[in-house]
């Protein structure tokens, strides 16, 4: 194992931190899970949709003033399996409205984490 790999511990936290931090409204421990686990880059892909041409950052803070108050999030499965995460979340809408479904899958590689987005329409 290299020194850049993470423990499946740390990955674990990041997951289960970030949505913690999510849905308690919590920007500032949010950034602050990403920042750790990432301290190389992001990088951000909806699956299906043109490339964003911006960095990772910028499309996570567009997503938090976006959605943040629309949506809570519900795991319904998070599988680690080295240094790749694959999680299956319930978007629930904070007025009872609706839900939508993601897959998120989570690469983490010299520092650098690897966003795709799978949403479910």
């Amino acid at each position: 194992m290299s020194m850049s790999d993470l423990e499946a511990n740390n990955i674990e936290r990041f997951l289960h931190g970030q949505i913690e931090a999510w849905n308690t409204g919590n920007k500032e421990a949010f950034f602050e899970h990403y920042r750790e686990i990432s301290p190389s880059g992001l990088i951000i892909e909806y699956v299906g949709q043109p490339p964003l041409n911006v960095e990772g950052w910028a499309v996570l803070e567009g997503m938090w003033e976006k959605q943040n108050s629309k949506f809570s999030v519900e795991v319904e499965l998070s599988v680690v399996a080295g240094q790749e995460a694959a999680c299956h979340h319930r978007n629930v809408m904070r007025d009872g409205t609706g839900v939508i479904e993601t897959i998120e899958h989570y690469r983490f590689v010299d520092g650098k984490t690897f966003v795709r987005y799978f949403i479910k329409s």
